[in-house]
């Protein structure tokens, strides 16, 4: 069932959907050495292969897991003969790229930069830590993404209606929760998705049922895994994240990890999860502990650099912290409230003091006059920076953890007489 041509190749949109890098090259027939960096089963291999499908080359795999520098030089021999005797380029696919060290990898660098081959290169490691910096500067950089559960259900159903190459000439038909919980449980692997079905159809075949067909429970059995009822798109996604988002409110870290864990178990994607938690750093926790919020991005980003299932880590530490942190919704409150303010009062206009002053125009009507610089005053000068319509109301209230520190500084600073007009006799440097 691999896909011959770009056109068969499902998924990976960002590279192949019209007018993207990728597909273009591929289409045009006149591509350069590539790297694909992307999780297992997301069409690396394949995508060599349509490379050299495109361009009419000769195609050589190779794995750098069972290849050495003495096999690869043979296949650039090859590939120079072949191209001075027929004309013809050879795609050199060396899958597990980052398998090699990187003196070895220097190996592949005159027949790159010479043009004897094309190199393509498989990688489920970043490439910037793995392949050496004179090899990706040679190489166009494509980042392949798992697939999403649609485009895997796609491809099971292709497979199951395909006669010649697929599971056609079976007569076994399938239900679709069956198809989705293979396309569910398999991460985005299509590999491992096929390989799934092919397992359930021999189930389904030996069934004896006159009309076999591939049920949740047969799919259950072929992945050996347990589906678990969670819509993604129903009550059970909603109910599922409410239950963690109120876990963490609620300082309750074993609950938290139990729903994080009913999540990634369901297949809920984990990206999702990872911007709940950005979201819940400021919403729930704000300035009480001003590190959830780092905590929260980190995990978000390891997510994208580790991937599952290692990332589970990554999450799973960020859900703890939340659940453990000090919980303030001052700044959120602050937001709204402020929202709020502006509904009802509309743009009231900007204090003269507080204007940009950069132009002579603009100093003429008056804008930056009184404007005192805290820089000029020890890092802190009391004076108005709301319009006078709200200059007494109190957006941020803070109230707990790190937050009580800067509640007492709010209210040393209200408790100071705020009669006293600015001194203007003084006027600040770049009053802007």
């Amino acid at each position: 069932m691999r896909p011959r041509d770009v056109d068969e190749v499902v998924g990976q949109k960002h590279l192949l959907g019209e007018g993207r890098a990728l597909g273009a090259l591929i289409r045009s027939g006149d591509i350069s050495s590539v790297v694909l960096w992307g999780p297992a089963g997301t069409g690396k291999t394949t995508l060599a292969n349509v490379i050299a499908r495109a361009t009419e080359a000769y195609f050589e795999p190779m794995s750098a897991v069972t290849s050495g520098v003495a096999d690869v030089r043979k296949a650039i021999e090859a590939a120079k003969d072949r191209l001075a005797a027929q004309g013809a380029r050879t795609v050199l696919f060396l899958d597990e790229i980052h398998r090699f060290n990187k003196n070895q990898q220097d190996a592949l660098l005159p027949a790159v930069e010479n043009g004897w081959i094309i190199l393509v290169g498989a990688t489920t490691e970043n490439p910037s830590f793995e392949v050496n910096s004179p090899l990706m500067s040679r190489s166009l950089l494509f980042r392949l993404e798992a697939l999403k559960e649609e485009d895997l259900s796609f491809l099971l159903r292709r497979a199951l209606e395909t006669e010649k190459r697929g599971l056609g000439h079976l007569g076994v038909t399938a239900d679709d929760d069956a198809l989705a919980h293979i396309a569910r449980g398999t991460g985005g692997d299509a590999r491992s998705a096929l390989n799934a079905l092919e397992a359930a159809a021999n189930i389904a075949l030996g069934s004896g049922a006159e009309a076999p067909s591939i049920t949740l429970e047969m799919a259950e059995e072929a992945l050996q895994q347990r589906a678990i009822p969670y819509d993604k798109g129903g009550d059970w996604h909603y109910d599922v994240i409410s239950a963690f988002i109120k876990s963490m409110r609620g300082s309750d870290p074993d609950a938290a990890v139990y729903w994080l864990a009913r999540m990634l178990d369901a297949g809920e994607a984990p990206r999702f999860i990872a911007r709940r938690m950005v979201i819940f750093a400021s919403e729930d926790v704000g300035n009480a502990d001003p590190v959830a919020l780092q905590v929260a991005v980190a995990a978000h980003h390891a997510l994208e650099f580790v991937g599952l299932p290692e990332a589970k880590l990554n999450l799973a530490q960020a859900a703890t912290y939340m659940a453990l942190a000090p919980k303030s919704k001052a700044a959120a409150n602050a937001i709204w409230s402020a929202e709020e303010q502006v509904k009802v009062d509309g743009p009231l206009q900007v204090p003269a003091h507080l204007r940009d002053s950069h132009s002579s125009a603009s100093r003429s009507t008056g804008a930056g006059e009184g404007y005192q610089d805290p820089h000029r005053h020890g890092g802190y000068v009391r004076q108005q920076y709301l319009p006078d319509a709200v200059k007494d109301v109190r957006f941020y209230l803070p109230v707990r953890g790190r937050e009580a520190t800067l509640a007492k500084l709010i209210e040393a600073e209200l408790a100071t007489d705020t009669t006293t007009p600015p001194d203007n006799t003084t006027p600040d440097e770049n009053p802007r």
